[in-house]
C-alpha cells in the first residue's frame, strides 16, 4: 500500500498499524487512527550442518503424480492431522528458524537454519491442504536434532537489510513429499517453544492446472524480524526502513508463517476440497521461469500480494494474452515494483524495493527498472492493465454491496441488488477507474459504497475478458480471502466481525469461480458484459 502522499516519517507506524487491523489482530473500531487513505495518485546454498534423519508420517502410500499432473482428491482423501497448530509459542527467541530455499521441485533437499535455546528439537513437516477440515498432514517428522543458539543479526549500513549469516543446521529431503503448501514446525524439547517455517514444493509443469501461487515477496516484505521492514525500522519511521529484505531470516509474523495463514490458506483448504487440478508456485518462481505458467488453466494470486517484480507481470500478463484465466482474490495487488537479487545463500533471496528513495539504488543507476509504484514515474505501469481494478486506498471497513446478483459468479447464493455484507470491504479496497488503462469489456458486480478518511469513493469487484478467452477476476477487497472461514454472527470480533453469511457468499462465489476457471478460457463460455457505464456514468 502506501503512497507517496503519506510516506512521511508517520508512515512505518501508520503501516504497522494497517497490518494489525488486515490480520485481525486488531479491532475495526480502530480504523480511524491509521494514516495514509489513498487517493489513486501517490501512489538462497548453506554451509555445511547435518542431515536430519526420521521417517515419513504414519499415513499411507505418498501420492504419485498421473499423467494429469498432481491428484489433489486422492491426497485429502487421506487421513490429516489436526494438531498441526502451534500451540505453545514460548518466549520470543526460544526457537525460530528459515529455509534456504523459498521452493523446491519434489525429491530435492533444502537447508534449515535454526537457532534454539534448547538442546535438541525436531522438525514436523504438514502439508497445507482441506484434509476433510483438518487443514494438513503431517507428511515426514525428523528424528530428536541437536540445537544450538546462532549468532546475532547484523544490519546493513546502506539498505537497513537485516543479515543472520546462520550457519545451516540441518538437510531436509523430500523425497516423496507431494507438491504443495508446507509449514514446517519447529518444536523445541521441552516444551519451550514451538515456530513455523513455510515452504513451497512446487509444480515442474502447471499445464492444465490452477495454479496456487504463495505472495512470497509480500510476506518478506512485511516482515520486521530483527527490527527492519520495507516499511519502517525500529524508531517506526519510515525514513528507517529496509531499501531491501532477505529471505534469510525467520518470519516474525504469525508464529513464524509470514502473511500465510491469514491471506491464503482459507483459499487452498477450498480449492483442495474442490478437487480441480492444482499446481503450486511462489510469485519468485513465477518471476524467474519464463515458461512456468505456459498451458495452465487458471494462475490465483491470494489474498496479500502487493509487491511484485516486472518479471512477474510479464509472464502473468503474457499467460493471460495465451488463454490462461486470472484470478486477484485481494486487494492491493501488483502494487510495488521490486528486483529481486542474490543473497549469501542463492539467488531471488533479496527482495528490492527503495520507493520514494528508488534514485539512490545502485540498481536504478545501472539501469534496472525504478523500484517505485508501479503507477509512479519514472517508468509508469499502472496495474490496472492486468488487474482490471486499480488500488484505491485504505483504511476502510465497509459493507460490500452486490449490484448484479445476476451474474454466474453468484449463482447458488441466493444474492439480490443491494444486499450488504458487514464489514468484507476491507482494510484495502480496489475499484474500477477508467482514467487508467482499463481492459473492456469489464463488469462490475459488487459496487460497495466506501468512505476512506472523509473522501467518498467506491469499492468494485470485477470481471472482464480478453480475446484470448480469458477471464480475470478481481475481488477488489483484501478481506475475501479471510471471509472464507467466517462462521457464526460475527460479534466475537474474529475475522473482523465477518459473519457465516459472508463466509457463505465468498465461499460460492469462489466455488463458482474455481469451477469456471479450471475448465478452461472462461472468456468463452463467459465473456462479460461491460456495464461501466451503468455504474460510473460516461465510458
Amino acid at each position: 500500500m502506501d503512497q507517496e502522499h503519506i510516506a512521511g516519517d508517520g508512515e512505518g507506524a501508520g503501516r504497522r498499524r494497517f497490518l494489525a487491523i488486515a490480520t485481525g489482530a486488531a479491532t475495526a473500531a480502530g480504523l480511524g487512527t491509521v494514516a495514509g487513505c489513498a487517493n489513486g495518485d501517490g501512489g538462497a546454498d548453506g554451509q555445511g550442518g547435518e542431515r536430519a534423519g526420521g521417517s515419513p508420517a504414519p499415513s499411507g502410500k505418498p501420492s504419485g503424480a498421473g499423467p494429469g499432473g498432481f491428484d489433489v482428491k486422492a491426497e485429502n482423501a487421506r487421513q490429516g492431522n489436526a494438531d498441526w497448530p502451534v500451540v505453545k509459542a514460548g518466549p520470543a527467541r526460544a526457537i525460530e528458524g528459515f529455509a534456504d530455499r523459498v521452493s523446491v521441485l519434489p525429491g530435492e533437499s533444502f537447508g534449515l537454519h535454526v537457532s534454539t535455546t534448547a538442546p535438541r528439537f525436531t522438525v514436523s513437516a504438514y502439508r497445507m491442504g482441506w484434509y476433510g477440515g483438518a487443514r494438513a498432514r503431517l507428511v515426514w517428522r525428523s528424528e530428536a536434532l541437536p540445537g544450538a543458539r546462532q549468532p546475532e543479526h547484523t544490519v546493513d549500513p546502506g539498505t537497513r537489510m537485516v543479515r543472520t549469516r546462520w550457519s545451516r543446521t540441518t538437510t531436509v529431503e523430500t523425497k516423496d513429499w507431494p507438491e504443495g503448501c508446507y509449514l514446517l514446525r519447529l518444536d523445541a524439547q521441552g516444551g519451550e517453544g514451538q515456530r513455523f517455517v513455510p515452504v513451497t514444493v512446487r509444480s515442474a509443469s502447471t499445464a492444465g492446472r490452477t495454479v496456487v501461487v504463495n505472495a512470497v515477496a509480500t510476506w518478506q516484505a512485511y516482515n520486521r524480524w530483527g527490527g527492519y521492514g520495507s516499511y519502517d525500522g525500529p524508531n517506526g519511521g519510515y525514513a528507517s526502513r529496509s531499501l531491501a529484505v532477505t529471505f534469510d531470516r525467520p518470519y516474525e509474523y504469525d508464529d513464524g508463517a509470514g502473511l500465510f495463514l491469514v491471506y491464503e490458506a482459507p483459499l487452498i483448504a477450498l480449492a483442495e476440497r474442490l478437487g480441480i487440478p492444482l499446481a503450486y508456485a511462489t510469485t519468485t518462481d513465477v518471476a524467474r521461469e519464463k515458461r512456468l505458467l505456459e498451458g495452465a488453466a487458471a494462475v490465483l494470486s491470494l489474498g496479500h500480494d502487493e509487491y511484485w517484480s516486472p518479471e512477474q507481470r510479464a509472464h502473468f500478463t503474457a499467460a493471460r494474452d495465451a488463454g490462461t484465466n486470472i484470478a486477484i482474490l485481494g486487494a492491493n495487488c501488483c502494487f510495488r515494483r521490486i528486483r529481486l537479487e542474490a543473497s549469501d545463500l542463492g539467488p531471488d533471496r533479496t527482495v528490492v524495493c527503495y520507493k520514494s528513495s528508488y534514485d539512490q539504488d545502485p540498481g536504478f543507476k545501472r539501469g534496472h527498472p525504478a523500484t517505485v509504484d508501479f503507477r509512479s514515474a519514472p517508468g509508469a505501469d499502472p496495474e490496472s492493465s492486468l488487474l482490471g481494478v486499480i488500488y484505491d486506498g485504505y483504511p476502510v471497513d465497509a459493507p460490500y454491496v452486490v449490484t448484479h446478483p445476476g451474474h454466474w459468479l453468484f449463482e447458488g447464493t441466493g444474492a439480490k441488488a443491494g444486499d450488504r455484507f458487514e464489514h468484507l470491504v476491507g482494510v484495502e479496497y480496489d475499484k474500477v477507474d477508467t482514467g487508467f488503462a482499463t481492459p473492456r469489456p469489464i463488469e462490475i458486480l459488487a459496487h460497495s459504497p466506501v468512505v476512506c478518511e472523509g473522501r467518498p469513493s467506491h469499492q468494485d469487484t470485477a470481471y472482464y475478458t480478453v480475446p484470448s478467452g480469458a477471464g480475470v477476476f478481481a475481488t477488489g477487497t483484501m478481506r475475501w480471502v479471510e471471509a472464507l472461514d467466517a462462521t457464526g454472527d460475527g460479534r466475537s470480533g474474529r475475522n473482523h466481525g465477518l459473519d457465516a453469511r459472508s463466509g457463505a457468499l465468498t465461499t460460492r462465489v469462489t466455488e463458482n469461480l474455481l469451477r469456471v476457471f479450471a475448465a478452461g478460457p472462461a472468456g468463452r463460455t463467459h465473456p462479460a458484459q461491460d456495464n461501466v457505464k451503468a455504474m460510473y456514468g460516461g465510458s
